[in-house]
Parts: structure tokens; sequence; C-alpha cells
């Protein structure tokens, strides 16, 4: 059995909690700025803070202009850097402090880092302003002219320079690097080089000044940087105590991860503020292990590794501890105008796909099964659109409702109504007297409703579909969806087949959403009142006989579980490779209020088994168009072995189960 402390830890979750702060400061008073920064410690200790990342030049304040000159406010500014380095033990946390070093005849802007009571290196600023708001060069020199690659702080020899990397000993993929403001603006920023060399974390304390749109501009120059170098970023701005001489300082502080801005802070206070989030390493390993730019880039810098131990590391994380953001829909978002912009770029895509197939055999005519569902709107939709594109009328479009022993009243309807609404050539074909006449022939009794009950009606719509698509000089298009394919929710050479597979990169949790933005944006009237009511029907096969009062006997969700949970496994498990144990502790913190953790798990070894079992389907899927980041086309994105072993992720779910004590 694995203990909870150790299955559920800060590092087997891959999770690092860092922090931007800018503390309150007084220009020159190094005695109060190091009060300050000790004091910020303590109340992100509270917070279990592992990493904090302090202003450029924070000791001193960075406009102390000719004062730099001064030797009593650079000796103090280093001998009490040790104070700082002393607390990080009773802390508990890695911290990142600027303050001005003066080495052989040369002074440096420096950021050092500072744990376990020490300084564990100091990374010199290579960048130096020249040029409109201040003029570093009359203080500082750039790290390209250090003569020295150590320095001695507190009676020790410390790793210097600006090919420093700091590597954690006891958390997997921790490398921290460290540029200073300017560095950022660079054409070719530091960063960069550190990320290529393995850098995970990059830390930027920086004192970048407040003009017109600044703010804006700084904001994503910060989220690109995270993108460019796969990585977190940090970036600490001097606040507004900073002299206002000839300019004022905002405070601006962040933190992002491979473009996406996971915390911020207000700017123009003049009190300590912080900003706080948990990166997640794992997902930064994922990305750059997918990322061919990445592995085939040797780098050009050479860095030398400083290693230390991050604290907190083995701690055990709560559900309600995580700080970042989890999204029960990673596939859906929640922003209500950027979901109608992916759904309508989504619609595009599948339409033009289409459409180029269309071209492409010179067909003018597609059979397609109708059943008034979710996924066969949405790809009867899709063909639509398709049609138009190309030219074509829509009488070519051969919309077939095949009615079975558990066909309801209310979508035979919807989609008979909705197949005349929209002009297409609807066929109705019943399939219960060739499917008792098939029962007959295989010897199988019509009150067994076993898997041969239910695929027998599925082979046999298949059937109708594509010997119509023959009769008419057309083709078949496939209406199933991502979610399906994943789970293998689908019958193999039945309606896992087609010619065409216009939605096999839609999850199901956004095809309801696709469905209403076409309602929306699309059309009116009677036909996205039919729309609307199909977005408003259960999600069923339709195989298994109507109770009384055509009531449904079958329902998706309650025999595989909820697609809610199954896209967000499977977002989780093929966008960003998670083992189990981080799949579940990510599910109960987005699901915590809706799922109980025994139900989260059922459903989750659910998916597993049937997601490695179910790939020989997927292996033989159809042609279709990918429209996002998950994708499981066997000839692009998900080449797996239909024949591959579960056992490992199976174990893992065990684990949690006895360690959870769960049933």
């Amino acid at each position: 059995m694995t203990p909870t402390n150790t299955l559920f830890s800060r590092s087997a979750l891959g999770m690092v909690r860092v922090a931007a702060v800018s503390p309150e400061l007084r220009v020159a008073d190094v005695g109060f700025n190091v009060r300050a920064t000790l004091a910020a410690l303590d109340k992100l200790s509270e917070r279990k803070c592992q990493i904090a990342v302090l202003p450029e030049l924070g000791l001193t304040g960075y406009t102390c202009g000719d004062l730099f000159y001064q030797s009593h406010l650079l000796d103090q500014a280093r001998a009490q850097l040790a104070q700082i380095a002393e607390h990080t033990e009773r802390t508990g946390i890695v911290c990142i402090v600027g303050l001005p070093l003066e080495l052989d005849g040369r002074l440096y802007n420096c950021a050092a880092v500072l744990g376990q009571g020490r300084v564990i290196g100091v990374v010199p600023k290579t960048y130096l302003p020249t040029s409109g708001e201040y003029y570093e060069e009359r203080w500082f020199s750039s790290a390209r002219h250090t003569t020295k690659d150590t320095v001695v702080l507190a009676g020790s020899s410390v790793p210097f320079g600006a090919d420093l990397l700091f590597t954690a000993d006891n958390v997997q993929n921790c490398v921290l690097g460290v540029e200073i403001c300017e560095d950022l603006w660079a054409v070719s920023p530091p960063s960069g080089a550190m990320a290529l060399a393995g850098a995970t974390i990059l830390a930027n304390p920086s004192a970048s000044v407040e003009l017109l749109g600044k703010s804006d501009y700084r904001r994503d120059l910060v989220k690109q940087q995270s993108a460019r170098c796969l990585a977190a970023y940090i970036y600490a701005g001097a606040g507004p105590s900073e002299s206002t001489t000839d300019f004022v300082c905002g405070g601006h502080s962040l933190i992002a991860e491979n473009a996406s801005l996971l915390a911020e802070t207000e700017r123009f206070h003049f009190t300590t503020q912080s900003t706080i989030a948990d990166i997640d390493l794992q997902r930064l390993s994922h990305e750059r292990l997918n990322s061919s730019s990445y592995s085939s880039d040797n780098g050009t810098g050479h860095f030398r590794r400083v290693r230390f131990t991050l604290p907190r590391a083995d701690e055990p994380m709560t559900d309600a501890e995580l700080l970042r953001p989890v999204a029960q829909t990673p596939f859906v978002p929640t922003d209500t105008a950027q979901r109608a912009r992916h759904s309508q770029e989504i619609f595009n895509i599948q339409s033009t796909g289409l459409a180029r197939r269309l071209m492409h055999t010179g067909a003018k005519r597609v059979t397609i099964g109708i059943s008034g569902g979710l996924d066969s709107t949405l790809a009867l939709l899709v063909v639509i659109r398709a049609f138009d594109i190309v030219g074509l009328v829509h009488d070519g479009i051969i919309a077939i409702t095949m009615p079975g022993f558990g066909t309801t009243s209310r979508t035979r309807t919807n989609a008979e109504r909705l197949a005349d609404l929209l002009g297409v050539t609807l066929r109705r074909i019943p399939i219960v007297d060739a499917v008792r006449q098939h029962f007959a022939d295989i010897g199988h009794s019509e009150s067994v409703h076993d898997v041969t009950y239910e695929n027998a009606q599925a082979r046999e719509r298949t059937q109708i579909l594509m010997d119509i698509a023959n009769q008419t000089g057309g083709f078949t298009v496939g209406t199933g969806d991502l979610s399906e394919l994943a789970l293998g929710w689908a019958t193999f050479n039945g309606d896992q087949m087609s010619m065409y597979h216009v939605n096999a990169g839609v999850p199901k949790t956004l095809v309801r959403y696709l469905i209403e933005w076409v309602a929306d944006s699309e059309f009116s009237g009677e036909v996205s009142a039919v729309l609307r009511d199909i977005c408003d029907t259960p999600i069923t096969p339709e195989l298994l006989p109507l109770g009384d009062g055509d009531k449904l006997q079958q329902e998706t969700e309650t025999t595989i579980g909820p697609y809610l949970l199954h896209d967000f496994f499977l977002y989780q498990v093929v966008r960003y490779g998670y083992p189990p144990r981080k799949v579940f502790y990510l599910a109960r913190h987005a699901f915590g209020g809706m799922y109980a953790p025994d139900v989260v798990l059922h459903w989750l070894e659910l998916f597993y088994r049937r997601f490695f079992s179910q790939q020989y389907k997927r292996s033989a899927m159809p042609d279709s168009p990918k429209v996002g980041t998950v994708a499981l086309s066997p000839r692009g994105d998900w080449r797996m072995p239909s024949d591959a072993s579960s056992s490992l992720w199976q174990i893992e779910i065990d684990d949690i189960r006895q360690s959870l004590n769960l049933k």
C-alpha cells in the first residue's frame, strides 16, 4: 500500500508553489527593506510557498542613483543579505532577492538565490538599459564583464555568474533559472537558453517603470516568454515606493505558465503585494517531450548546475489547497464570448474538411444516419455547411432515420422535422424486421438484450447507409464523437465506421455547445427551436426496448459514467500524460462538490480499462479532421498498440483506493 502522504505529496503531483512579491520599501534604507522582506516571507510561509521572487535591487531600492557609489549602502546590503538567508531556514522558502554587489572593482546588479539558511548562488544582470527612464551603465557592469565565477558572502564562497541553473535534488524537473528585468526585453533573452538547458521555472526580479499601455505589453511579454520556453515565469516588479523623481513603478507582479497567466497583482499599492500560484512541473515536462522544436534545439548556453533542496516537497496536498485553475470542462471555454469563437472555429474546420473531401471525390450526394440525438445533429449541420461551401443543393444530403427497438417518438420527430426544415432528402427505413431476421439467421433470442442484440442494430444501420451511398454515388458521413472513440462506445464496423468522420475530434461535452452556437448564429425560428430541444434530450444509443409510455430503458451515462468526468479524464491523460494519481487529484479538486471520491475513482478505473481495451477501434477509424489539441487518430496524434497492457495504471488506482480506504 502506498502511504497517502507519498501518493499525493507535492513532489509526487509535480506541484511547486511559487510567489511574486513586491514588499514595502524605503529608498536606500536597507534595514527597513530587509524587515519588510522578512515579514513578506513569513506570510508566504503560512501559505506553504516554496519559491518566492522579490524585485530588482530590492534591498536598497532600484532608484538610489549615485548613492550606489556609497560604500556604506553597498556594505549594508551585502551584510544584511545573510540575515535573509538565515531566515529561509525557518520559513522553508527559497527566495530570490535583488542587491548591488561589488566585485573586483566593478558593481553588478544582482539577484541572490537564498535557501536552507544560506546563499545558494548569485546571478548578475546581463542587459543594462542605457536610454529612456534609467541609465544603469552609469553604475553597473554587465554580467559579460565578470572576472570570477564565485563571490565570498557571509564567509562562504558562492557560485557567481549568469551561467547558473539551480536544480532541486528532491523534485523531478525542478530547475530554476534567473534573469533580471531588462534581460527579458532583449532580442534573445537569457531565459531562452536556460529553458533549453532544462530550466522549468524562470524568475525575473524587475523594476520596470509604468507608462501608458506598458502593463498590457509586460503581461503579454511574460506570457509569451513562458510559452516560447515551455516554462513557468515568475515576474516580480518593484512598487510605487521607489523614488518618483522621474517615473513611477507600479509593483506589477505576474506568474505565467506556458502562455497561461496564473496570477497577477494589482498595481500602485504602497503596502506589500504578493501573488501565489502552483506550478505544474509534470505538465511542463510533458509539453517539452511532445515539442519537436524543443527536443531538436541543442541550445547555445553552457550552464553550471547549483544543487539545492526544495522545501516542503514531501508535504501532502489536499484537494482544497491547490492554487491554480482546474476547469471541469477543459474542452469548453467558460467565457461565453470565447466559447462562441471556439465553436465557430471548430464548425469551420469540420465543414471545410468535409467540403475538401466532396471536392476531391466529386461526390454530389452523401448519406448520414440521423437519430435526433446530439452527435448526428451536429454532423448533419456540418454537412449542410459543407454543401453550401461547395455549392451543392441540399437534396443531395440523404438523411436516413432508422427506427429500431429503442427509438423514442421525441428523437424520431426531431430528426424528421429537422431534415424537413433543412431541405435535405429524408428516408425512413425501420430496421426492426431486418434485425429480427438476422437474429433468426444466427440463432439469437430477441429476449436476450446483450451486446449481440445491440451491435446487430448498429451494424444493420451502417449497412443501410453504405449501401444507399453506393446506390446514389455518394459516401457515408460518420456521426460519432471523440468521447465515444476514447471509451470505445461504438460498434466495431458499425457506427464506428464511415467514409469520412466529421465529429471525431469533438468531445461529447462540447457537442451540445456547438449545436447551441449554430442555433443562435446560423438559424432562427423553428430550426433553432428543434436544435434546442435536441440539446435537452438525454444521451442514449436507443438500442434497448422502451418501457411503458415510451420511457427510455437505456441512458448511456448510467452505464459508462458521466461524460463530464470522462472528458475531463481524457484531457488530462492524453493532453498532459498525467498518471492516475494526478488525474484523480485534479478531478477531486474540480468536482469536489459534485462527485464523491469513490465515485470519481470508480469511473476513472473504467475509463482506463476501456481506453486501453478499445484501442483497436481507434486503430481502424476513418479519416477525420483534427479540431483541437486532443485527437485520437492513429495516423497523427495518438499511436498506441491495440494490445497494450493497462496494468501499471490499474495498480496505481488500487494504491489510491487502499490509501484512501475507498470501496
